[in-house]
């Protein structure tokens, strides 16, 4: 993370797109689709999930698999939580808020900005990892939009808020 000391800025929204991306793009995103695998078929074996996402999604690209929405993902939540947090901080410090007290509230107050992006990217992405091959995102963000709305991109938004929140909160409070 940046020092606190400095004003949010636009290179904080290019930053903090491109520190996201990159990881994803290397074992961040294998990783993910991993996990979801195993989330939705509980009695498989970590190995036989792994083995199970390579052979089902027909190779190593299926490890790949929803990395649009993701990149979508995780280059919005990446900016806004870098500039979020730096104008958090610019105002608690400027209201004499002690550096730990600040780095703790802002990286709070980032966490949470990043929800309003990560729900719906990661529902997405989700629906494309576990739905099959002819699964397409656009498709499925269509359906959700027109049976639920807005809203039905969000299910487990508090939780993911507060692990995003408590996530961030420790990573910057600690730092500072």
């Amino acid at each position: 993370m940046a020092p606190l000391s400095k004003n949010a800025s636009p290179q904080d929204l290019f930053n903090g797109a491109v520190l996201q991306c990159v990881e994803a793009a290397t074992l961040g995103m294998p990783l993910e689709v991993w996990k979801t695998r195993m989330g939705r078929f509980r009695t498989e074996t970590t190995v036989e999930a792994f083995k199970n996402v390579y052979k089902e999604g027909g190779g190593l690209s299926a490890f790949w698999r929803g990395t649009s929405a993701k990149m979508v993902e995780l280059a919005s939540k990446g900016a806004i939580l870098l500039f979020s947090k730096e104008a958090i901080a610019n105002s608690l410090l400027a209201s004499g808020v002690s550096q730990t007290t600040t780095g703790f509230v802002a990286g709070a107050g980032g966490g949470v900005c990043q929800v309003v992006v990560m729900g719906p990217c990661t529902f997405l992405v989700t629906a494309a990892v576990t739905g099959g091959k002819h699964v397409s995102v656009f498709s499925k963000a269509s359906e959700v939009w027109q049976s639920k709305g807005i809203k039905g991109f969000y299910p487990g938004g508090t939780a993911i808020a507060f692990r995003q929140a408590t996530n961030w909160a420790s990573r910057q409070g600690f730092t500072e």
